[in-house]
């Protein structure tokens, strides 16, 4: 096994690149705005201005993986308004596959206020009431894009209100009828559910039947009623089930780490100076998936899978170094440019 990470993604990528015949990854759910204070370290109350960038987990992991060389689409909706085709527009300039993207007449698309305070913790008030993104359904979907996805990603935000919920759910029997490779990453959001006890009921109902989980230290704590995140036998007892080919955990700088049924183990981070961490979480999502939709055999073999997911670490610091996720989502060669200078 390889002992240092520079070394381990620059061979990573040499050996190989990411074919995308039969690589599409399809990723379900919401697309929005994000209104950001214009100054940092102020409460939402406290900003006197908000610029608009475009937002939304699963939207930001499909751009992720276009803007790597990868394929991608993304399906949900958003209001016919001009946000919603503007946000059709960004997913068309960076090269997803937008044909899965459903405008509703009636409601608007969603958008979010964040803001990270002085104190460090960020900050959400939600526009949802409700917004396009939680009334896709069943009928709308784009049966055939699913279909020809080796990966189909989705989140849980889209398990909060009917009819997506429902959407959703028959959206992931196409998937895994298809032979689909499921990921899933809940994304917690705690403020846009009713309780924090239907939030952890409804991310718990579709977990054993994701291939890949992405979680986060918080998560952990949350799913499992407050247990040491770092404790192994809590991951592997409380949150590997039996149909799971890789659960990671991902914690932020410090890197990440990944179980299977053959092993376990950890990635350093890579460290920058943090401008934004909006969409960290989605870029290390985006590039593991790129790497992944080349090879899903790639968890069976330990050194591949620490070289795909030390290029997943990188892609999460490179974006943080940035103002805005979709913005700041790297590109292969940047990714490059990057770890050259760091192993120089």
């Amino acid at each position: 096994m390889a002992t240092n990470p520079i070394s381990e993604i620059l061979s990573f990528d040499n050996n190989g690149g990411l074919d995308n015949k039969n690589s599409l990854v399809v990723c379900f759910g919401e697309m929005l705005i994000d209104f950001v204070p214009t100054v940092s370290g102020v409460s939402l109350a406290e900003a006197p201005a908000f610029k608009k960038a475009p937002g939304g987990a699963p939207a930001n992991v499909a751009v992720g993986i276009s803007k790597l060389g990868g394929s991608s689409a993304f399906i949900g909706k958003v209001g016919a308004d001009e946000f919603g085709y503007m946000l059709a527009r960004i997913l068309e300039e960076n090269k997803v596959d937008n044909s899965g993207v459903r405008f509703d007449s009636v409601a608007r698309t969603a958008l979010a206020f964040v803001t990270l305070r002085a104190d460090g913790e960020r900050e959400f008030l939600f526009f949802r009431n409700p917004s396009a993104d939680m009334l896709l359904r069943e009928a709308e979907l784009d049966v055939g894009l699913i279909q020809k996805a080796r990966i189909f990603h989705y989140g849980s935000i889209s398990l909060i209100e009917e009819p997506c919920r429902s959407t959703h759910l028959a959206a992931m029997r196409i998937a895994k009828k298809a032979g689909c490779f499921l990921s899933y990453d809940p994304n917690l959001r705690l403020p846009l559910w009713p309780s924090p006890e239907f939030a952890q009921k409804e991310i718990m109902s579709i977990w054993d039947q994701a291939d890949l989980i992405k979680i986060s230290e918080d998560e952990i704590r949350f799913l499992t009623g407050g247990d040491d995140p770092y404790d192994d036998d809590v991951v592997l007892k409380k949150l590997f089930h039996p149909n799971l080919t890789l659960l990671v955990v991902t914690e932020g700088s410090d890197g990440c780490r990944y179980y299977t049924k053959e092993f376990k183990g950890r990635v350093a981070g890579v460290k920058v100076k943090p401008v934004d961490t909006t969409g960290a979480g989605d870029a290390f999502v985006g590039g593991f998936l790129d790497s992944l939709a080349s090879d899903l055999n790639i968890y069976k073999d330990e050194r591949r899978l620490r070289e795909a997911l030390m290029f997943a670490n990188v892609c999460g610091a490179i974006t943080v170094t940035e103002r805005g996720a979709i913005p700041a989502m790297p590109t292969k060669e940047a990714v490059l440019q990057f770890l050259t200078k760091v192993a120089a």
